[in-house]
């Protein structure tokens, strides 16, 4: 049992916003207890304490979309990469990062991804995997080291058929397994999603057969309209806009994730909306590539589950919702909206996605609740309390505030510093793994 206490809360419950001098009491993996500091101190007397030191607490925060494969990325540059539309950011960056990675690679990525959210406070992602050098496994490698590092994960794999029949197969496979897995264990902290990359790389026939491989299993998680490619694609070589095609491959439904949805018409919104497929928009990345910005407001207005993401641009979850009220306002050209938006995805909507996979409160902090709780060191120099909270988190806070993490009742990180977990061990080896893929993409030690 721990208590959590010594600070401001923010719950995320309507019925109970904020406490001035809160405390959270967790017992196993969920929240048992919300409410002033000193009284749960003497309820609980026997409770481990941690301190939050003057700090925020509040619930983990939830990434509804990001890569791990592209953990290795930082830092790195490509020999002869100079990209110059989308395609050539995704051919000569992303594509040939994946073509190169091992199990070995695989897992190295996962730990600096999961190291890094759980620094920023985030307790759940929803990862869209490829490593086409080896995908057999590839997913079950993640899963160990979820596992192992306390990450709540939902994973998928990214079918495509840009290098090949073979692997195509192989991608169809590793989903199928692993949501056949997912589905038999129930294990509460991981779950599986049916993975595609983006549509003008997936032909009919692989959609009927990764419809047919998933047989109902769980929903899909698909790249949709990131680019003009999708939309010129669909329409040329399938007479219909990229929505459409999903319809009519049966790939739409309430357990469906879209991810960014950049190109799409109010027809197509229309078609999402009444579907009632979800939608993840990742504004930094969508501006780091230059693809523009997403309808997000006018998807919302026709009541849309519009999450956020990060795309793995970063790990910060407040940094993309910092970014997501600039994009929105520059494209408007209004200096007024999107604020309510902004709030809404990452803290409802993103929290109604992880729902369905996960079924327990998340994002939260109510009795009964996951206890995933974070603990932000946060002193503000102007009023803080419910009125405000959000103006706070747009303009003040940061992931790297993060000082304590804790999901589903284990404490990860401590007064930043891992609690279980050898970060020098791991940082180590997946410095090594780090020098191989650089080394094999630009023929040259590191």
């Amino acid at each position: 049992m721990y208590l959590i206490g010594n600070g401001q809360v923010i719950t995320r419950d309507p019925k109970n916003p904020y406490l001035r001098d809160g405390a959270v009491v967790t017992e196993g993996s969920k929240i048992l207890a919300v409410g002033e500091w000193d009284t749960l101190k003497r309820a609980y007397p026997d409770a481990q304490f941690i301190d939050a030191k003057g700090g925020v607490i509040m619930p983990g925060l939830i990434n509804a979309h990001t890569h791990i494969y592209s953990g290795l990325a930082r830092g790195l540059s490509i020999v002869g990469n100079n990209p110059t539309n989308f395609f050539e950011v995704l051919d000569g960056t992303w594509w040939a990062i994946d073509r190169h990675l091992t199990l070995d690679g695989t897992r190295a990525c996962a730990y600096a991804t999961i190291l890094d959210c759980i620094r920023n406070g985030v307790t759940t992602i929803f990862d869209h995997h490829a490593s086409f050098c080896e995908i057999p496994g590839s997913l079950f490698a993640i899963r160990d080291v979820a596992k192992e590092t306390g990450m709540r994960s939902c994973l998928c794999y990214e079918v495509s058929e840009r290098d090949g029949e073979e692997k195509t197969e192989q991608g169809i496979r590793e989903n199928a397994e692993f949501a056949k897995w997912a589905l038999e264990e129930d294990d509460p902290m991981i779950k599986a999603m049916f993975g595609g990359h983006a549509l003008f790389t997936i032909s009919d026939r692989t959609f009927e057969k990764m419809v047919e491989a998933n047989n109902g299993m769980t929903g899909f998680h698909i790249h949709v309209a990131e680019g003009m490619n999708d939309v010129y694609d669909s329409l040329r070589n399938y007479g219909c806009r990229p929505v459409n095609r999903l319809l009519y491959n049966g790939i739409l439904g309430e357990k469906t994730l879209l991810g960014h949805c950049i190109h799409v018409s109010p027809s197509e919104m229309d078609i999402i909306k009444e579907t009632g497929t979800m939608v993840v928009n990742n504004p930094e990345s969508n501006m780091g590539n230059a693809v523009g910005c997403a309808p997000v407001l006018q998807m919302m207005k026709k009541g849309i589950t519009v999450g956020m993401g990060t795309d793995a641009y970063t790990h910060d979850m407040l940094e993309s919702m910092k970014v997501f009220l600039i994009i929105q306002r520059h494209n408007a050209a209004l200096p007024n909206v999107a604020w309510g938006e902004d709030v809404t995805m990452q803290f409802t909507n993103n929290r109604m996605i992880a729902e369905k996979y996960f079924k327990v409160p998340l994002g939260i902090l109510k009795e009964g609740a996951a206890a995933d709780v974070i603990v932000m060191d946060y002193k503000p120099f102007t009023p803080f309390s419910d009125e405000n909270i959000d103006g706070h988190m747009l303009f003040g806070m940061n992931g790297r505030n993060c000082r304590t993490t804790m999901i589903n009742g284990r404490l990860l990180y401590r007064d930043r510093e891992f609690v279980d977990l050898d970060e020098e061990k791991i940082n180590a080896w997946t410095l090594e793994q780090s020098k191989k893929l650089w080394g094999e993409l630009n023929h040259r030690e590191y």
